[in-house]
């Protein structure tokens, strides 16, 4: 099993910065990727970016050249940096974490809100 603690979000203004911190812990060698979702009330939870193992990064496209996603292996977290906010920013934001041969996203976190007003 593994555990995943987001931490990092809040209330911003639009234009402004904030980072978000994924720590994992227990099983951490059993993972092969890992990932920030978000979610608004109401709709779908999407994508906003992904780590493989390997090095891989993708974005969501109405993040990209804003969002920077990073690993530190050492400290088995996960971060996303978030730039140039908007207020369609706004959403609970989840950390992901995919298993070794898993094709899904096996364990997720509680959730941080990121709030950015206009």
């Amino acid at each position: 099993q593994v555990q995943l603690v987001e931490s990092g979000g809040g209330l911003v203004q639009a234009g402004g910065s904030l980072r978000l911190s994924c720590v994992a812990s227990g099983n951490i060698f059993s993972i092969n990727a890992m990932g920030w979702y978000r979610q608004v009330p109401g709709k779908q939870r999407e994508v906003v970016a992904t780590s493989t193992n390997a090095g891989s990064t993708n974005y969501a496209d109405s993040v990209k050249g804003r969002f920077t996603i990073s690993r530190n292996y050492v400290k088995n977290t996960v971060l996303l940096q978030m730039n140039s906010l908007k207020p369609e920013d706004t959403a609970v934001y989840s950390c992901a974490a995919r298993a070794v041969a898993s094709y899904r996203w096996d364990y997720w976190g509680q959730g941080t809100q990121v709030t950015v007003s206009s």
